[in-house]
């Protein structure tokens, strides 16, 4: 009776483990739907967070991706105490996510970064927009004036410092110059911004010119799309460059500048320079007028892919690999993609199963989109019954060339 008793019990902890396994994939599954709809933290960018605690040696912040983040270390340390006071716990603050798992699976945080990173974000806003921004002087060297702008410290060369300011501005050092003005209140505006460089330039005779904003109505009133103008480069930002054309600044986003890849319009642009711009778009209500140069250039591209058409058979060098495919390079450095899905007849999980870096291949050009400057490939499609007619005639085309005679000179 024991004996049955014991099966019994050990029975019931089956059928209770039997009962409870299923229950728990079930709340396994719903906990990866859940999660699978949570926008994970990505290395680089900035979120708003919630304090969750702080601790002598961390602080941790729910930035709302089921876990919280963490900010410790140098990062805490660099924190002074007059900053570190004015945190509470439920606060809302932005953070940068320096790494989003580090060594100890934890999501590492920056309070400072974030800060910065949002300064120089509005100073580039403040650039678009025009805006005159109403500020101190905080300091000077012998080049001009330094001005605090949200944090950031700007320069305001000699040059651009207004005539009223300079006729004052006398005598041999820069302490003599300009240490009066220290403390005394500035109306500047951004003319140039380089977050790489931390390069702040500002203007106060920009931002005195007699009514700047009637201006750009009238001009934006007599510009016309599609037409080309000459015009002078006022200023420089990382996406890109400022061009007064008739007494109005438009902008040349970078992707407009030129054909070949540009990091920063410093590369082939100066301020002061003269150039042929051509307008593409102008927002009468946000009074923004939008400029190419590039436009005014012949594009490289559409003479070098002249010789290719769609079914062609082609040889190419693979020359990376991507988890979504494999680019390959042309004749003429023109690359092409081979999507993952054209590379082989059967599926593959990546790539490298089937290529590697320098592999010398014979393709078929798929797709040619000349607005996106693409050339879509295709490995499997190469031996495609679908372009046997076109491989035939292009064959036979090409036996003829071989066959005809020489010409016979003329006597």
């Amino acid at each position: 009776m024991e004996q049955n008793e014991a099966l019994n019990g050990q029975g019931a902890a089956n059928l209770h483990t039997d009962q409870n396994e299923p229950q728990n994939n079930q709340s396994m599954e719903t906990l990866l739907q859940e999660s699978s709809g949570v926008e994970l933290p990505q290395a680089g960018e900035i979120r708003r967070g919630m304090i969750a605690s702080i601790g002598p040696n961390q602080i941790l912040v729910s930035i709302g991706a089921k876990s919280e983040g963490v900010i410790a270390g140098r990062e805490l340390e660099s924190l002074s105490a007059e900053e570190r006071a004015a945190l509470q716990v439920g606060q809302e603050v932005p953070v940068y996510v320096i790494n989003a798992e580090d060594e100890n699976g934890n999501v590492v945080l920056s309070f400072k970064r974030a800060q910065e990173q949002m300064t120089w974000e509005n100073v580039e806003r403040m650039l678009s927009e025009e805006e005159v921004i109403e500020s101190k002087i905080t300091g000077f060297n012998k080049g001009g004036l330094i001005v605090a702008v949200g944090g950031l410290r700007g320069f305001v060369p000699a040059s651009q410092i207004s005539m009223a300011r300079r006729a004052v501005a006398v005598g041999e050092t820069p302490e003599q110059r300009w240490g009066k003005m220290v403390g005394e209140p500035i109306s500047v505006r951004i003319v140039e911004v380089d977050r790489e460089r931390r390069r702040l330039i500002l203007s106060e005779r920009a931002a005195n010119a007699e009514s700047r904003q009637s201006i750009k109505e009238r001009v934006i009133s007599e510009l016309e799309i599609g037409k080309t103008y000459t015009g002078r480069v006022t200023s420089l930002a990382e996406f890109g460059a400022f061009v007064n054309v008739n007494g109005a600044d438009g902008l040349v986003h970078l992707s407009e500048i030129s054909w070949e890849h540009v990091q920063h319009p410093s590369e082939v642009l100066e301020v002061g320079q003269e150039v042929k711009v051509r307008v593409i778009n102008i927002d009468r209500e946000k009074k923004r007028i939008g400029l190419s140069i590039r436009q005014l250039q012949e594009d490289p591209w559409q003479s070098k892919v002249e010789k290719f058409s769609v079914g062609q058979l082609v040889e190419g060098v693979i020359t990376r690999l991507t988890k979504f495919g494999a680019f390959a390079r042309l004749e003429g450095d023109l690359e092409g993609l081979i999507h993952i899905s054209e590379i082989s007849d059967h599926r593959i999980e990546h790539p490298k199963e089937v290529l590697h870096d320098g592999d010398v291949k014979t393709l078929r050009i798929i797709r040619i989109d000349t607005d996106q400057h693409r050339i879509g490939l295709s490995l499997r499609k190469v031996d495609s019954g679908a372009f046997a007619d076109k491989d035939f005639k292009l064959l036979m085309n090409e036996g003829k060339e071989d066959a005809a005679p020489p010409e016979t000179p003329q006597k």
